[in-house]
């Protein structure tokens, strides 16, 4: 018997595992892009909550793209919002120069502030 074999009718290669011939099925070649923080949250938890959806970007081909995509508008999200709490709550480079401790405390309630609505927002949902 043959290893691998091609139906004409359907176009896909077969090859033999043990007594069976199985199809030789493979994804289109997707192009490399980078995907940061916020992009690897959402795939962790698409991959947990939303399988449908998950296996559905899979098989179209269109995960990464959307991975990128959702990274890209959290992180644009996050450092809007980083800014506009900022100049909401006062904290400047005067305030950085003058209490640097008191600044550092501020920015870190901000940033944990912005993460938790990105979260909300986009990535958890």
């Amino acid at each position: 018997m043959e290893k691998r074999i091609y139906d004409k009718k359907t176009g896909i290669h077969y090859e033999m595992q043990g007594d069976y011939y199985l199809p030789c099925l493979e994804l289109p070649e997707q192009p490399k892009v980078e995907i940061g923080i916020w992009g690897k949250r959402h795939l962790q938890y698409i991959k947990a909550y939303r399988r449908g959806f998950y296996t559905t970007l899979l098989t179209k081909c269109e995960l990464n793209r959307h991975l990128a995509d959702v990274n890209k508008q959290a992180e644009d999200m996050f450092f809007r919002l980083i800014k506009q709490m900022a100049e909401r709550d006062g904290v400047t480079e005067q305030l950085k120069a003058e209490n640097q401790m008191l600044w550092v405390r501020k920015m870190n309630n901000i940033r944990n502030r912005a993460t938790e609505i990105v979260n909300v927002e986009l990535i958890y949902n």
